[in-house]
């Protein structure tokens, strides 16, 4: 069975990101919220956001609530802030694949891959 999991570091203090609201969603025909979770002391959620039963190919959307985040860390943002809300589409293919998806994140920049 496959697995999908995130974890967030914040490049602008230089540590993994605490306290970071996350958002997944399945997209289709309509957009079905999976989970809603927030990162840990380690900047990873407690557990898989998809595994066993959950866990199917197709189209997903992860959304990282970072003005929240650094706002709550006391960074002064500008009103907007420049990011916002950082989405994330990825595409499942692999039924029984490992899904990694690291999010480094500073209040004007961010970049993700797939990890392992």
């Amino acid at each position: 069975m496959g697995i999908l999991t995130t974890h967030v570091l914040d490049t602008y203090h230089g540590v993994p990101a605490a306290g970071v609201p996350i958002e997944l969603a399945r997209l289709g025909g309509t957009r079905e919220t999976i989970v809603r979770t927030v990162t840990d002391a380690d900047g990873r959620c407690a557990a898989p956001l998809l595994a066993n039963d959950t866990f199917r190919t197709g189209q997903y959307e992860l959304a990282f609530d970072l003005e929240a985040y650094f706002r709550g860390k006391g960074v002064v943002l500008p009103d907007p802030p420049f990011l916002s809300t950082v989405v994330i589409r990825i595409g499942i293919a692999d039924p029984a694949g490992r899904y990694h998806v690291p999010l480094l994140a500073s209040p004007w920049s961010y970049s993700t891959y797939r990890g392992s």
